[in-house]
């Protein structure tokens, strides 16, 4: 997400330093800092003014960096730039709350032994600590979370402003979010997803004047299962609900996949819900699903072929 140099300049910089000032102060050179600042400046984290000759770097307002550099006041013996390098973090985005090394793992997808070194570096360092093999942040270094969390919506604030600046951020992850726009957007890792998306699978839904884009490096196109996540977190409502059901009668989705994806949007309960609705033929008690006898009629219309 940064790299240590951009994290070594945030840390740094104090309002009005010039590059060559900031160079003299880490020890590098000016042109490998002049690009750090140029990445900064990129993603929103600094600014730069035009005195005569030389630039000036001026941190921004962002929330994040407000966190960061509080931080390193605080804690100026602690070496902050070298400790959150690499997967870091994205291990203190997720770690929320007490987890275990094999949570934080599932969660942000890394693997077991990544987490374990990265949560051992900051066990050493007395930021974080260990209890019936739960790790917890020790103190005021909770706020390392809060940064974490902070820096990674800051960015994605700035992808999505980039090609749709009105648009509205729904559902976020540690590199993903899922956004509405009142535009189409055609830029590289946006992937098209909501209402729009269930023509691809032969359904053909009435759609609004939004549209719905999920934005991820990893990914080549939304999934059956993640679709009807995404519909949910758009809209829980009956209708949205409805069409869900269509699309898991209709397309062929991986149910440990779909189980999967719920767990990561926090839908389990509601997937549950809709996955028992069809094995049991509707004795679901739910006032946001549909009587069986009216699914049925949906369905035909949509020439979707229930289980028998």
């Amino acid at each position: 997400m940064l790299r240590r140099i951009e994290l070594e300049v945030l840390a740094t910089v104090e309002r009005g330093d010039t590059i060559s000032e900031l160079a003299t102060k880490l020890d590098h050179s000016e042109s490998y800092l002049s690009r750090a600042v140029a990445d900064l400046a990129e993603k929103g984290l600094v600014y730069t003014e035009r005195d005569g000759r030389r630039k000036r770097v001026i941190s921004s307002d962002s929330r994040a960096v407000e966190i960061y550099q509080d931080f390193v006041r605080q804690h100026s013996h602690i070496d902050f730039p070298e400790l959150l390098t690499g997967k870091a973090l994205e291990v203190l985005y997720y770690l929320d709350q007490p987890q275990t090394v094999a949570d934080v793992a599932e969660r942000s997808g890394n693997y077991r032994n990544t987490v374990n070194r990265i949560l051992k570096r900051l066990r050493d360092r007395g930021l974080v600590g260990i209890d019936d093999s739960h790790y917890h942040f020790n103190g005021d270094f909770d706020r390392l979370h809060e940064f974490a969390r902070e820096l990674a919506h800051h960015l994605h604030r700035q992808r999505l402003e980039s090609v749709a600046p009105n648009g509205t951020i729904l559902w976020e992850g540690y590199d993903e979010f899922l956004a509405q726009t009142t535009t189409e957007i055609d830029a590289e890792h946006f992937h098209e997803t909501g209402l729009a998306r269930f023509a691809t699978f032969d359904l053909q839904f009435l759609l609004t004047r939004h549209r719905y884009y999920l934005y991820s490096e990893g990914l080549e196109e939304v999934s059956p299962a993640e679709l009807c996540c995404h519909t949910l977190l758009i809209d829980d409502g009956p209708r949205h609900r409805s069409y869900c059901l269509l699309l898991l009668s209709h397309a062929d989705v991986d149910v440990s996949d779909l189980r999967e994806q719920a767990e990561k949007y926090g839908l389990e309960d509601e997937i549950d819900t809709l996955l028992q609705y069809i094995e049991t033929k509707g004795a679901v008690d739910s006032n946001r699903l549909p009587e069986w006898d009216e699914f049925q009629e949906l369905a035909a219309d949509y020439e979707v072929n229930l289980p028998q």
